[in-house]
Order: C-alpha cells, then structure tokens, then sequence
C-alpha cells in the first residue's frame, strides 16, 4: 500500500514555542559573552573564525577554553534562530510579520558575527564592545516582539487596550531605559573589565560616567512610577499593564541595588555579571511593557463575550440615570 506523506506544518502554539527558545538563547549569549570579559578572555583566540593561527578549536589554556566556548555557543543560538525562520513558514497558517521578524534574528546574528571579528581584530576596542552588547539587546528585543505576535490570534482586529496618552508614556519610559543602558555601557567601558589586562578603556573617569548612568536610571525609574500613579485609578488599564509595570520596577530596583553594592566594592565580576543579566531582563520588560500599550489583535470570540458584557451594563447605566429612584 503507497501511503502519501503531506507537508511538514507546525502549530501556532509550537511556534511560539521555538520563538520563546531563540529569545532564551539570545538572553544567554549575552552573558557566556559578558564571562568572557569580566574572565579577561577576549583574546583567548586572537583570531577569527579560527581560534588561533594554528588552531580551529584551542581549549589549551583557561582563557581560550572560555572564548571558544562562548564562540561554540553562537552555533546554539544559530540552531535557535534558523528553527525560528523554518518555522514562520511551516507554521499553519503563515504569516507575514513573523518571517520578517525571524528573518530580522537572522540579520542581527550575522551581524554579531561580523562585529565579533571586528573586536577581536581591533583588540577589544571599547566601541567594538559597547556596539556587541548594543546590538545583542536589539536582537533580544526583535525576539521580544516575535514572541509577542507569535502569541497574537491569527484571525481577528486589533483593538487599542489603553489610551494612546498612557502608550506614550510607556514609550517614554522605554526610551529612559534605552539611554539608561547605553550609559551603563559607557560605565564598563571605563571600568577594569576590558576582557584583557592591554585592551583599551574609554577615557574618562569611571566616577562621573557612573554618576551620569546612575541620574539616567533614577529619571526612569521616577517616570515609571508616574505611569503606575496614573494607573490606579484607571482599572480597565492597570488590568492590561500592571503586572508588567509591576515587573518592571521590581527588575529595575534589584539592577539599582546590584549596581551600587557592585560599585562600592571594586566592581567584582560575579556582580557586574549578574548586572549584565539584570539589564537584559529589564530591557526585555521594557519592551514588553511598551508592546502591550499597542493595539492587539483579539480573537472575534473574545470580542463578542466582551460586548455581551458591556451592552448589559451600558444599558443599566442609562436606566440609573433615567430612573436613579427606582434603580438604587
């Protein structure tokens, strides 16, 4: 008997899965990257994409085992992002803005490779290390947004969940956090973690840029506290935003504790670690929070049960007001 084997098709709920997986692995990478640096092992391999001019693979010492295993680790992150693109398009049913958006991972991961080789040519130019570590958060926030419409309903319109004055504030305080990060990067970058005892440091003092990065951060932790003051009255929107306005403070309090017990004590690098990680999540938030002030698209059965719920009350409201007596 000849049986017939159809296409290869995934569900929607099994790509979201893979897309939440490539995000992981990004969130990863950030940090096996920032081990290399605060292990000092930015030149383990002072070549590119071989380890050395002898060897493809060198796990000789301590510091080229580190590079090679983070270099070794881009290939998991690879894995992750091409099952991304393989599967925005055998996901039933197919849509456009996932594949632009798996294919945006493909770009940004090509370009880290690139830029890898550049850090390591110009031997761990701060620049070259500031730019890795902004474009690693670019490409975990193109993961954020392909997490958040893989989850969105195929079939449906979109509708507004909060007003567009509280979505630019959201924005507003997105864009803190972006300027919050990149002084943070001006901070390492002047700081002792160079990767390498001989690489270069920005020049300037470490206490002015922590003391510009601190002011950044305290601005958008007091800009995200407004928006969470404008949600308390507001029931319908704090239902939509306060458990992400709720994560997001709580990140951004931990990553504020972490930066100064870090800096009162010479900047240890198991910390400047955990802060690394701390400002990936946040970012991560961040970007998540700004995505949910967005129009939505919402499955047309939700829609109707909403308005089943709203015309009943809208219609009780009308009668309160035409007979307040009758009705209390």
């Amino acid at each position: 008997m000849n049986r017939t084997i159809g296409p290869v098709t995934i569900s929607a709920t099994r790509y979201r899965q893979i897309a939440r997986s490539a995000l992981l692995a990004l969130v990863a990478i950030v940090v096996t990257g920032a081990a290399v640096r605060l292990t000092g092992s930015g030149l383990g391999c002072d070549d590119w994409p071989a380890c050395n001019s002898e060897r493809l693979i060198d796990v000789s010492s301590k510091h080229a085992a580190i590079e090679q295993v983070n270099r070794l680790f881009t290939g998991v992150v690879s894995v992750a992002v091409i099952a991304a693109v393989a599967g925005s398009v055998l996901r039933v049913p197919r849509r456009r803005d996932l594949i632009w958006l798996s294919g945006g991972l493909v770009a940004g991961v090509v370009g880290q490779a690139v830029l890898g080789g550049v850090t390591v040519r110009v031997d761990l130019h701060p620049l070259a290390v500031q730019g890795h570590m902004l474009l690693s958060l670019v490409l975990v926030a193109n993961a954020v947004v392909l997490v958040h419409r893989a989850g969105e309903p195929d079939a449906g319109t979109r509708v507004r969940p909060v007003s567009p004055e509280l979505s630019r504030h959201a924005f507003a305080v997105g864009a803190l956090t972006a300027v919050a990060l990149v002084t943070g990067t001006v901070v390492t970058g002047a700081g002792p973690h160079a990767g390498d005892e001989d690489a270069r440091r920005f020049g300037v003092d470490i206490a002015a840029a922590a003391r510009v990065h601190g002011a950044t951060v305290v601005a958008t932790v007091a800009l995200m506290l407004a928006l969470a003051w404008r949600l308390r009255r507001r029931s319908a929107e704090r239902a939509e935003l306060g458990e992400w306005v709720s994560a997001w403070v709580f990140v951004a309090l931990v990553q504020g504790a972490v930066g100064y017990i870090q800096y009162f004590n010479e900047i240890p690098p198991l910390l400047v670690g955990v802060h690394v990680f701390g400002a990936t999540a946040l970012w991560g938030v961040t970007v998540g929070l700004a995505l949910r002030t967005l129009p939505l698209r919402r499955a047309e059965a939700a829609q109707r049960t909403q308005a089943a719920v709203a015309i009943p009350a809208a219609l009780v409201a009308d009668a309160r007001a035409a007979h307040p007596r009758c009705l209390r």
